[in-house]
C-alpha cells in the first residue's frame, strides 16, 4: 500500500511511503499572492503532484494531520491554514482517494514525542531513515519529518488494527 502523509499548512509537507520506505518527500507547493508576496497554496501543482504519485496505484491512502485553531494564532493565518486544509480534502475527494485524519497527539504518542521539542520528530525520522539525513538537515525540514511520521503511524497502526479484527 502506498501511503501519502500530509502535514497541512503553507509550510507543511507531503511524504509518500510504500512498505514503510520513503519514496518521495515534498514541501507543500505554494505561490506568491498580491503585492506583499504572501504565500498561498498552489492547488494545481498539488493536484499534479498527488496525481503523478498515485497513477496506476489501486491501494493508496492519504493521511492528513487533523489540526485545529491554536490560541494566539492570528485570524488571517488560521483562515489561510483552513483554506489549505480544505483544498487538500477537496483534491483527495476529486481524485477519488481515501482520506484519513490523525490528531497530532495520536501519532506523537505512538513515536514517544509527546512533550518533546518540535525538532524531536526530525531527530526521530533521521534515526529511522538515516539515508534521508541530508534532506532533513535544516530545522525547517521538521514538517517533512512530520509528514513521514504521519504516514508511518498510519502504516503501523493500520496493520495492528487489521490483525485485531
Amino acid at each position: 500500500m502506498k501511503i501519502i502523509g500530509i502535514d497541512p499548512g503553507l509550510s507543511g509537507a507531503i511524504a509518500i511511503l510504500k512498505d514503510n520506505k520513503v519514496l518521495k518527500i515534498f514541501d507543500i507547493p505554494v505561490m506568491s499572492e498580491g503585492k506583499k508576496n504572501k504565500k498561498q497554496l498552489n492547488s494545481a501543482q498539488l493536484v499534479n503532484l498527488i496525481k503523478e504519485n498515485t497513477i496506476n496505484d489501486e491501494d493508496v491512502a492519504v493521511v492528513v494531520e487533523q489540526v485545529n485553531a491554536m490560541p494566539g494564532q492570528g485570524v488571517t493565518s488560521m483562515f489561510n491554514f483552513g483554506q489549505t486544509f480544505g483544498a487538500i480534502k477537496g483534491i483527495c475527494a476529486a481524485l477519488n482517494l481515501p482520506i484519513f485524519f490523525v490528531r497530532p497527539s495520536k501519532w506523537k504518542k505512538h513515536f514517544e514525542l509527546i512533550n518533546s521539542s518540535k525538532d524531536a520528530s526530525r531527530t526521530k525520522t533521521i534515526e529511522m531513515y538515516p539515508s534521508l539525513s541530508s534532506q532533513l538537515a535544516k530545522k525547517k525540514d521538521v514538517n517533512k519529518s512530520d509528514a513521514i511520521l504521519i504516514a508511518r503511524y498510519f502504516s503501523e497502526t493500520r496493520v495492528l488494527d487489521n490483525n485485531n479484527r
